[in-house]
């Protein structure tokens, strides 16, 4: 170990002994109710002390006030660096900060929130390539190659022969391009899908309304039967479809095939409420009816003469 290392981390004794230098700068910085008891001090170098002071303020529990201070060689009179709030060995810190490309969760995206992407994300790939190049055979790369074989000779000979400029030779014609035959078919995208962006989309979409979740183990049958299912296009129609039914959970959501509810088309038919059968009247029989109570009966008890009925 050097003398130099040594004298680093011994403190220089005038600097160590003016703490109430130090404390003053502390108390000035960030006032006298904030600063607590003296802590100690550190060697930070040759003639350089800081001195640690205990924080009261309720929000910073655990962190100290460093003053620093320091003396020139061979001087005699110690002055102020800087005063700083340092978190200590208890304090309490924030979290690493994190990119916010790595917070983002799904469904913080909100109107008016931009979400650029990446020019290297793995979920895209080129939509098409190529775009700049002439065909093969056409006339225009044809004349490029003969102006490319003309400069050739004249940089082998030595002749002053002025070689066709890039930017003079006719461009790829506008009608005859790829990017213009994939924009009258509107399919002129930039990038699309790669594989990996599809197998991420189809465990993510798999996760949510998949035949792992508790409402498709309890349904009656999967989605792949039921009428309200709308097929994707491309290659994960043959896996996964969109739900149309109102009632359902998923209902315009992207389900797979094996995915079911108790919305399903086919579920069960809904039996009609009973009706009660017409009554039957035979129109054929006569009944009697008399036009006096049968008194002889016992239905009617005698109180008395006998009397028509409606009078008395």
């Amino acid at each position: 170990m050097s003398a130099a290392t040594m004298r680093s981390r011994t403190p220089d004794r005038m600097c160590a002994e003016a703490v109430e230098l130090a404390l003053a700068a502390a108390v000035e910085a960030a006032g006298e109710d904030s600063v607590g008891e003296h802590l100690g001090a550190v060697a930070e170098g040759d003639r350089v002390v800081t001195h640690l002071f205990a924080c009261r303020e309720p929000a910073y529990r655990g962190w100290r006030w460093a003053v620093t201070v320091a003396r020139a060689s061979r001087a005699k009179v110690v002055t102020l660096d800087e005063t700083v709030l340092l978190p200590g060995p208890e304090a309490l810190l924030a979290p690493e900060w994190v990119p916010w490309s790595e917070r983002l969760r799904p469904g913080d995206l909100g109107p008016g929130d931009l979400l650029p992407t990446e020019a290297d994300d793995l979920r895209l790939e080129p939509g098409f390539s190529g775009e700049d190049e002439p065909p093969p055979n056409s006339a225009v790369s044809a004349e490029a190659e003969y102006a490319r074989n003309v400069a050739e000779l004249a940089e082998a000979e030595d002749a002053e022969v002025s070689a066709v400029p890039p930017s003079a030779l006719p461009g790829p014609p506008a009608r005859g391009s790829i990017t213009a035959v994939a924009e009258e078919l509107g399919m002129r995208r930039a990038r699309v899908l790669s594989r990996y962006g599809l197998h991420t989309a189809a465990d993510r979409w798999e996760e949510g309304y998949g035949p792992k979740t508790p409402i498709a183990q309890a349904a009656p049958a999967s989605c792949v039967t039921c009428g309200f299912l709308v097929p994707l296009a491309g290659s994960l129609r043959q896996a996964f479809g969109i739900c149309a039914n109102e009632f359902s959970p998923a209902d315009g959501r992207v389900v797979s095939l094996a995915f079911g509810c108790g919305g399903h088309s086919e579920a069960a038919v809904m039996p009609k409420p009973p009706r009660p059968a017409p009554p039957v009247i035979d129109e054929t029989k006569v009944d009697p009816l008399p036009l006096r109570p049968d008194r002889a009966g016992g239905s009617v008890e005698p109180t008395g003469p006998e009397e028509e009925l409606g009078h008395s």
